[in-house]
């Protein structure tokens, strides 16, 4: 298919069409605001369910409950909207039934403003509101990848019975790119042999998060915690850029690796051994990986949209192999590459390269 100019969250929601979502809730937030407005048009068009909810809380339930007859459905939000979900999203966890949650990030905390920015990044990869559980987190930097992932959300939920979040911001949200929609898949036929479906001639089907017992509960969470451990093994994403000689490595992601990228290309023409490491699963986060980097760098860089919300995820991975350093802009404010660029200069000079040991296993720190 030939690609087309597409605005990202009318990108994302034709995506989530084309996909066979069967139902979508939604209630409108700013800067997400067009992929309602698409789904207004295109769900009653295909003839499945397209409904404006009172509101998020409202919107949210509605998910629970058509995720629960086994159909694919979605909403989207932005960070207070995901905020008033969180209940609803510990309801869909503890249920194990399949959804997918869109946030398009805007500034905060508060009401803030609908500027790009990267804050939600803590309510959506540590928790799905109360409870020990966590979804699954894809963070797109272009539209084709918003599209790209919005498929991929749909069908990683139905393997793994459970939430995935799409973590943009109101810059993936907004802007236009030429970009290739996936073909229609139709909506299945079929529901899961778990999905409530009616009275019908099967097994009765119970559909809930509420264990009163601590023992059934505790069962529960030991699934749940199983689950989250084949996630983690199998579902890891990430995009690595000349980092196989890096002495500097950028740990960005979304908006903020898109914008980092551009930085390490112009650190390289001056000279600079600089790479990129960009998350794409948020959870689960790539600590392994970022790990094997530390080993032989002097320096990582976390560059992030907020305050610094993903440099304990990295310090955590690369555990005191190499210093690790932030930059970010708050607000809905966006660093410019030649801001990025400032700091791997004063990193470059701040810390002496590696070295190999005598032995040539491992490295050393030349200067203590």
């Amino acid at each position: 298919m030939a690609k087309e100019l597409l605005k990202g969250n009318v990108a994302i929601a034709e995506a989530a069409v084309r996909a066979g979502l069967q139902a979508y809730f939604g209630y409108p937030i700013t800067p997400q605001t067009e992929l309602l407005e698409h789904m207004s048009a295109r769900m009653p068009e295909l003839g499945r369910t397209f409904l404006q909810a009172e509101s998020e809380v409202a919107a949210i339930n509605m998910v629970y409950g058509a995720a629960s007859t086994g159909v694919r459905v979605m909403t989207s939000s932005s960070g207070p909207g995901i905020s008033l979900m969180q209940e609803g999203l510990s309801y869909i966890a503890g249920s194990e039934v399949p959804a997918v949650i869109v946030d398009i990030m805007r500034g905060g905390p508060g009401l803030g403003n609908i500027q790009p920015a990267q804050s939600d990044y803590n309510q959506i990869t540590k928790s799905a509101g109360h409870g020990d559980f966590r979804p699954i987190v894809l963070a797109p930097g272009t539209v084709q990848e918003a599209i790209d992932h919005t498929v991929l959300a749909f069908d990683l939920a139905d393997k793994y019975r459970t939430l995935v979040f799409v973590a943009g911001d109101g810059m993936i949200g907004q802007i236009m790119e030429p970009a290739e929609l996936p073909p229609m898949r139709q909506p299945a036929q079929t529901r899961p042999a778990w999905a409530l479906t009616g009275a019908d001639n099967r097994p009765k089907n119970v559909v809930s998060s509420l264990y009163l017992g601590a023992e059934k509960l505790e069962a529960l969470n030991k699934r749940l915690q199983a689950k989250l451990q084949q996630i983690k093994e199998n579902e890891v994403r990430f995009e690595a850029i000349n980092t196989a000689d890096a002495d500097i490595v950028i740990v960005a992601f979304g908006t903020a690796g898109r914008i980092a990228k551009t930085a390490v290309t112009e650190a390289r023409r001056q000279g600079l051994r600089v790479g990129l490491f960009r998350p794409v699963t948020l959870f689960p986060f790539p600590s392994s990986q970022l790990e094997k980097l530390a080993a032989r760098t002097k320096a990582m860089l976390v560059v992030e949209m907020n305050a610094g919300q993903m440099v304990d995820d990295v310090k955590l991975a690369v555990n005191g192999k190499t210093p690790v350093q932030f930059y970010g802009r708050t607000g809905g404010a966006v660093a410019l590459p030649d801001e990025i660029l400032d700091q791997i200069i004063l990193l470059d000079k701040r810390y002496p390269a590696k070295k190999a040991t005598p032995n040539g296993q491992g490295v050393v720190i030349s200067v203590a």
